[in-house]
This record gives structure tokens, sequence and C-alpha cells, in this order.
């Protein structure tokens, strides 16, 4: 088996002429990485090799698919988000307001990423069952997360739900650095956030969707296409919390939300 492998380096403008060097180089299947844009550049440089993505947060919002169910085409693979998810995201730095219905809760997302839209409307229904109000915290690029953290504070925000897709992935240290510069208790999607000095995440085992992508592979080179294979969503989530990152914020996490946690960093 060979395996060829190509990265935008964070230049997601890169993906599409990347996609092409692939295709041209005639693979009996292409894998896209992290996120819905790699997917995207996939799909748009060929309609005939099959292609599997690992991490796309909303693939019927990005294009990719038909549906869940039966994608179609020449385009599968697994979605690191499940539904209601965002609910029990909201729920654990709710928990930690003081004022509980009389505080806001920051969303920090970019608005450009299918996933982020889909993951703000679930937000929002979450606030609603949780009676506090939703400060929505728009960041293209990495430039402008800083200024959004000043529009976080003078909204009030008591806590901060960040949405991740690549580009805020890509500063995870610099968000929760600004997160406690700030004192604003924050969850974020994956657990390398967490151990960037992010207070929690809440979110899939990617190894284990990995594993899963491969498996896929597997399937489709013994014969198996890939508009026959459903999307799978995660169905194992971890909760990791960073005790150090509590202790700065000046935040005790209560025992009934420590036995929940599947790691904790001291």
């Amino acid at each position: 088996m060979v395996v060829d492998y190509l990265s935008a380096e964070g230049h997601p403008e890169r993906l599409g002429p990347l996609a092409m060097e692939l295709v041209r180089a005639k693979p009996d299947v292409l894998i896209a990485g992290f996120g819905a844009l790699a997917a995207q550049a996939a799909k748009a440089a060929t309609t005939t090799i099959p292609v599997v993505f690992t991490t796309v947060g909303d693939p019927l919002g990005a294009g990719l698919v038909e549906s869940l169910g039966r994608p179609g085409g020449n385009v599968t693979g697994l979605t690191d988000q499940a539904r209601a998810v965002q609910g029990k995201r909201l729920q654990l730095p709710f928990d930690m307001l003081p004022n509980k219905t009389g505080d806001n809760i920051a969303v920090l997302l970019n608005p450009d990423t299918p996933f982020s839209r889909l993951g703000l409307e679930e937000a929002k229904t979450a606030a609603e069952s949780l009676r506090v109000r939703l400060a929505v915290l728009e960041a293209r690029t990495a430039a402008e997360v800083a200024g959004r953290f000043e529009d976080a504070v003078n909204a009030s925000a008591g806590g901060l739900l960040v949405l991740e897709d690549p580009l805020i992935y890509s500063i995870r240290g610099k968000i929760a650095e600004l997160a406690e510069r700030h004192r604003l208790p924050a969850i974020y999607v994956y657990k390398d956030s967490a151990r960037a000095g992010g207070l929690m995440s809440y979110g899939p085992d990617r190894p284990q969707i990995y594993r899963r992508a491969a498996e896929y592979v597997d399937k489709i080179l013994k014969g198996a296409k890939p508009g026959e294979l459903p999307i799978e969503q995660p169905i194992k989530f971890e909760l990791v919390i960073n005790l150090n990152t509590a202790k700065a914020l000046g935040i005790t996490i209560s025992p009934a939300v420590l036995v929940q946690a599947d790691e904790v960093i001291e």
C-alpha cells in the first residue's frame, strides 16, 4: 500500500490545487482530513474516485452527500458530531454561572463553516430551555479572535461555548489563554483544547473515528460503493476537565461533574 499525504498547512485556498494533484496520481481512494473544506475540495476534484471524509460536522449542510443513510455519488465518510450534543456542552458552563438565568453565554464560531451554523442553531434551542441568552461571536480569521473576546466582556458573558472548526482548532492555545485572561469558563469540542489550557471539552473519540474511516477505505477497496455506505455518527463522547485552568479561574468543579470526566488534568 502506498500513501501520498498532502497538507494545505493552514491555508484553505491550497486545498483545491492539492486535491487536483492527488487526482492526477490516480489513487484508488481519496481520504479528506479534518473539516468540511478538504472534503469539498476532494469532491470538486473528482466524480469517479471514491472519497472518504473523516470528521465533517455537517455533511448535508456542506453539500457533500444527498442523505446520511445513502450518500450517493462517490463520497462517504464519518461525522464527528451528533444532534443534541450542543445542549450538553452548553449545560456544563451554564452550571458554573453564578446568576444562572441572569447571565449570557458567549458562542465563538467561524460562520463560514457549515457545522458552525448547525451547531449555533442547536445551541440556541438549548439556551431557550436553560433560559439564558447567547452572545454570538463570529471570527473568520485568527486575527479577529482577540476582538471577539472584548465583545464577550461587553456582553457580560459569564461563560463561553467554542464551536471548533479547523481555524478555531488551529489557535486553540491562544483561545484558551484569552478565555483565562477574560475570566471566561469555556468548553470546547476537542480534548486537545483542554490539554492546551482550556477549562473543559466534551466531544467524540477522534482516534476511534479515524479507525472507522480506515475500515470504510477497506470496504471500498474490496468493492463496496461509497454512495451506499451510510454516514456514521459518533457514539462515544469524552469529557475532559483541566483542574489547573479551573484553579486559575477561581472555579471549583463539583464532584458531580468530576465523576463524569473521562480525563482530569491536574
